[in-house]
């Protein structure tokens, strides 16, 4: 496999950053993930923080040099996700449980995997032009579905943000698997939460990704959506992925060299607030890294011993 990568996140005006994100690759298997917390600043960076640790540490696990099956493994996941989620919030009984949006991809053999919950997005363009996008399990999307408010309504509608699934809650998440597409070169695809796609147009966004440079594309893309959102803004995170070497990158990772057993995961750095900046009370009963990492490795075991019973 030949690709150019870059991922990046911005608190904005927010006074903490809910979104988490990353990416893994072994010789013939490339996933990408992204989380927008939900539900608090505690409990959202919590959930976001489950999905993209347990995306990443099973993709390692199974992807040897690839994984079986794509698609399911992004579906069993996304589904084991939820379920922590619901164990966590017994287990640290909480007043509110953790939420997350997430939306994955997977390329093997040249093909491109996609699942999601929630509103965060992938795009797929291809010379300029838009392929693919996903479908926001939002109400302003359901809305519009079913021809109560029109396309002009949804950037302006006072529910637009609001979605009717996620990876934790009460209710069962909705895990849509998008068809899967090949992927020829010089494609790009973008994974981004919603304070992106809240900013900027897909027409913007578009314009802004088809560009030589994948990483000058993603910064520029979120350098406009925090300009244009300013003190009205959420997080906003994207990773952008340019397949093959079509500009003979010099930043183009390339596996072919790679030991089988071998896989790289860069987890974008995890931003914190400034306590001084936070009402009073308002970091206590947080998670630290090392306290989350050891909660995953708790419940995987608690639900892998459930599973032999």
């Amino acid at each position: 496999m030949k690709f150019t990568i870059f991922q990046n996140s911005r608190q904005g005006p927010r006074q903490y950053n809910q979104d988490r994100l990353a990416y893994s690759y072994s010789k013939d298997a490339l996933l990408l993930v992204v989380a927008d917390g939900m539900g608090g600043h505690r409990h959202g960076e919590i959930a976001a923080q489950l999905a993209v640790t347990t995306m990443t540490d099973a993709f390692q696990r199974l992807a040897v040099p690839m994984l079986s099956s794509p698609a399911k493994f992004l579906i069993d996941h996304m589904q084991q996700i939820h379920d922590m989620i619901d164990q966590l919030t017994q287990e640290r009984e909480l007043v509110e449980a953790p939420r997350t949006t997430i939306v994955a991809a997977v390329v093997q053999r040249g093909v491109l995997y996609c699942a999601h919950v929630g509103d965060s997005r992938l795009y797929h363009f291809r010379d300029g032009h838009l392929l693919y996008r996903t479908e926001d399990h939002s109400i302003v999307q359901s809305l519009y579905s079913k021809g109560i408010i029109n396309k002009d309504d949804m950037s302006t509608h006072p529910y637009r943000h609001k979605v009717y699934s996620c990876l934790g809650g009460d209710v069962p998440p909705k895990i849509d698997l998008s068809d899967r597409q090949e992927l020829a070169e010089g494609d790009t695809i973008l994974l981004c939460t919603d304070g992106v796609w809240g900013a900027v147009t897909d027409e913007q966004i578009k314009r802004i990704l088809n560009s030589p440079s994948i990483t000058d594309g993603v910064t520029t893309l979120l350098d406009v959506a925090e300009n244009t959102s300013q003190d009205q803004g959420d997080n906003m995170s994207a990773i952008g992925l340019q397949w093959g070497d079509k500009q003979s990158n010099g930043l183009a990772v390339s596996t072919i060299s790679m030991a089988m057993g071998l896989t790289t995961t860069i987890m974008n750095p995890t931003t914190y607030p400034n306590p001084q900046n936070t009402q009073d009370g308002a970091m206590d009963g947080d998670f630290t890294d090392d306290e989350i990492e050891n909660t995953i490795a708790e419940i995987q075991r608690a639900l892998l011993k459930t599973k032999r019973i």
